[in-house]
């Protein structure tokens, strides 16, 4: 066992660089899962400003002013939030309300569909079945509607966070674009000044975060609008808001698809019936679905490592458990962040001494 702990320590850990890196991970990891909730503002801040500066860079390229192209990339994103908190938001909570105040007839309609599923098909589907399944939705429904009529009282301390976050964000951003190198720098001085192998891990690190991070970002955008149009132009009742869970759902691939396929076929059937109508927007659903994963996603992601399913998985469970609902949005960029990593951590093999020449 000793041997194997030396074996594995001579391989990976040889390099004094290698240790002060490990020791950086473990240190980091630590502070923010004990400090992540007291730090989100500036946690946020830093992951938005880590996106917005490939546009400040590629603007410096263009002849840009450094100065003028930070503010012009910063006024964009203030725009964006702007028209997000006082225009998406607004529609997206109304849409809410009026959901809430449909469950009744939903569940009423979904009842109805259940009776029939045991004369339908009575060797697969019984009667008692149905009655669990749908005292367990009722259940479900009736705490979710509870929480709804409760949330504008009991979240206020939340909105009132929730307002700071807004102020604090945006300040925190300008001033993570504006001291980009001041504050690169600061965190050198406390590295040693030869580092070789923590610029290569760097190098790799931000060219695939970035460009994954930037990339999703981009493709949260697209997916979000063009769902949002054709739900529009389709009729579909709520289009904002599933416009909004589709969009999101591509920050997990695979697992975000499939579960927010529940939403949009439901809401499709409740509003429209077995019929053309539900066919048509399920049709649309699966073309916007397959457009993402066939030719969206390998347009914007042609320069980042995808990870395998498996890897994908694992890293959502991973994370998800140890952060929550922040973990499994970020659970990819985590993932191809220590992919480039190990990807880029130094290994030395182990060369046996050469035995001694027998006279």
């Amino acid at each position: 066992m000793i041997n194997v702990l030396r074996g594995l320590a001579h391989k990976y850990f040889s390099d004094e660089e290698a240790v002060i890196l490990f020791l950086i991970l473990v240190i980091g990891t630590v502070f923010v899962i004990w400090f992540g909730a007291m730090l989100a503002p500036a946690i946020a801040s830093l992951i938005i400003a880590f996106i917005l500066q490939g546009l400040v860079t590629k603007l410096i390229k263009l002849g840009v002013p450094e100065l003028v192209a930070i503010l012009s990339v910063f006024f964009v994103f203030l725009g964006v939030l702007v028209g997000f908190i006082f225009g998406l938001l607004p529609l997206i909570w109304t849409q809410v309300s009026n959901l809430a105040g449909e469950t009744p007839r939903i569940i009423r309609e979904m009842q109805s569909y259940m009776e029939l599923l045991p004369d339908e098909y009575p060797h697969l589907i019984s009667a008692e079945a149905v009655n669990t399944v749908y005292q367990q939705v009722s259940t479900e429904v009736g705490h979710m509607t509870q929480w709804l009529v409760s949330f504008s009282l009991s979240s206020i301390p939340d909105l009132v966070a929730l307002l700071i976050y807004m102020v604090l964000v945006p300040i925190l951003v300008f001033f993570f674009l504006k001291d980009r190198e001041v504050l690169l720098g600061a965190v050198g001085k406390l590295l040693p000044q030869q580092r070789p192998m923590m610029f290569r891990i760097w190098h790799e690190v931000n060219l695939q975060c970035a460009n994954y991070v930037r990339g999703k970002a981009v493709e949260i955008l697209i997916v979000g609008i063009a769902t949002y149009v054709a739900f529009k132009f389709l009729g579909m009742p709520y289009a904002a808001l599933l416009s909004l869970l589709v969009g999101l759902s591509v920050v997990i691939p695979y697992i975000g698809a499939a579960v927010v396929t529940i939403p949009v076929a439901m809401i499709a059937l409740f509003a429209f019936g077995w019929g053309s109508h539900f066919v048509w927007v399920m049709v649309v659903y699966g073309v916007i679905q397959g457009l993402d994963g066939n030719v969206l996603v390998p347009i914007l992601f042609s320069e980042v490592n995808n990870l395998h399913p498996v890897a994908i998985i694992v890293a959502v469970l991973f994370f998800g458990g140890i952060w929550g609902l922040w973990g499994v949005f970020f659970a990819i960029p985590l993932a191809t962040m220590l992919k480039a990593v190990f990807a880029a951590w130094p290994v030395k093999e182990f060369v046996p001494p050469p035995e001694p020449k027998h006279s």
